[in-house]
C-alpha cells in the first residue's frame, strides 16, 4: 500500500465518521426534515446517498486506475440518479442508512488502499467533466473522498437556516 493510497483512505474514513456521528445526533425531526434550496431531499435520504455512492464512485476511480476513460457518465446521468434514489429510499431509517454508511465506507477504503501511486497518477477523459483527461487521484478525491464532507456541510447549514427561521418567526 502507498503512502497517499493510505491517506486518501484514511480521508475517506475519516469523513464517513463526522458524517456517521452527526447523523447519530439527530433528531427524529431533523432526520425527517428536508434540505434547503433547490435540493429539497430529506436529510436522511441524503447520508443514505451519500452511502449508497461510495460503491459507484470506486468504480469509476477503478476503471480511471486501469487507464480507461468514464463514458456515458453526465450531470444529467447523476441527477436522474440521485432523483430516483431519493423516491425510492424517501423513509429510510437511521439504523440501517448508518450500517449501509459503514459497510460501503469501509470497503471503499479497502478499495482505494489497493490503488498504487501508478493507478492513481493515470488518467483518462471523463465524461462528466467534459471529458477532461483526469487522474484517477482527482475521482477519489472529488467524490467518494469529498463527499461525506460536502454533505455534512450542507446539512448543517440546512439545520442552521431551518433554526433561524423559527427563532426568527
Amino acid at each position: 500500500m502507498s503512502k497517499r493510497s493510505y491517506e486518501l483512505a484514511r480521508r475517506l474514513e475519516l469523513g464517513a465518521l463526522a458524517l456517521e456521528a452527526f447523523a447519530s445526533s439527530l433528531t427524529d425531526l431533523e432526520w425527517h426534515s428536508r434540505l434547503t434550496g433547490g435540493d429539497q431531499r430529506r436529510i436522511g435520504v441524503v447520508i443514505h446517498h451519500v452511502a449508497s455512492a461510495y460503491p459507484i464512485e470506486i468504480q469509476l476511480a477503478q476503471t480511471l486506475a486501469q487507464g480507461k476513460p468514464i463514458e456515458g457518465v453526465t450531470w444529467d446521468v447523476v441527477n436522474k440518479m440521485n432523483a430516483a434514489h431519493a423516491k425510492e429510499n424517501d423513509r429510510v431509517t437511521r439504523d440501517e442508512t448508518i450500517q449501509l454508511l459503514r459497510q460501503n465506507s469501509a470497503a471503499a477504503a479497502t478499495a482505494i488502499r489497493a490503488l498504487t501511486d501508478e493507478d492513481l497518477d493515470r488518467a483518462a477523459p471523463v465524461s462528466l467533466n467534459a471529458n477532461a483527461p483526469l487522474t484517477c487521484q482527482f475521482i477519489v478525491e472529488d467524490h467518494a473522498v469529498r463527499h461525506s464532507y460536502h454533505h455534512l456541510s450542507r446539512i448543517r447549514a440546512a439545520l442552521q437556516e431551518q433554526t433561524l427561521a423559527v427563532l426568527t418567526a
